[in-house]
């Protein structure tokens, strides 16, 4: 279930619960099709438009404030539970927190000695963002940058010596 639908669940079921008597508006003796407060007297009570509050209830307003849920909690009279239930539903699942960073990655124990072991293979090990987490002694030759036309891979010093390039093998 959409977390824009159990907004608008929510905000129905605890509207039905109020009576207009208990929130002081007039129903003029007349019988009433809905049980609880009405879309129109609600809004009026919360201080939004009938348009929006509706909107809200069908699950088509998205970005609700927490100034307005503030005053429909206030409106429902919910209690501390229900408000933080509230805000949490219209957050729509929206990431909390959003200047946390991220827990940093690691590199395993037993990845750590797969690079040991795999001594003479050039081997780097990326996160998630393509961050560079971990190298053996030959992982560099992978991320060099090419140092001449048509030498991809090796260094000046290397190529003057034959060093190996990119791949492990010599360029003539």
């Amino acid at each position: 279930m959409n977390t824009r639908r159990q907004l608008g669940e929510f905000l129905q079921t605890r509207r039905s619960q109020l009576r207009p008597e208990d929130v002081g508006v007039a129903t003029y003796g007349g019988q009433r099709r809905v049980p609880g407060l009405r879309r129109e007297e609600l809004a009026l009570l919360a201080g939004v438009s009938a348009s929006y509050y509706s909107r809200l209830e069908q699950g088509q307003a998205s970005n609700a404030s927490p100034e307005v849920l503030d005053a429909l909690a206030r409106a429902l009279r919910l209690d501390d539970a229900e408000r933080r239930h509230l805000h949490e539903l219209a957050s729509g699942g929206r990431r909390r927190g959003a200047g946390r960073r991220p827990v940093p990655e690691r590199v395993s124990p037993v990845t750590r000695q797969l690079i040991t072991v795999l001594g003479d293979v050039p081997m780097v090990v990326l996160g998630r963002r393509s961050d560079v987490l971990a190298w053996n002694t030959l992982g560099p030759c992978l991320v060099r940058r090419p140092s001449g036309p048509g030498r991809p891979g090796r260094t000046a010093a290397a190529a003057q010596h034959g060093a190996p390039g990119v791949f492990g093998r010599a360029h003539p």
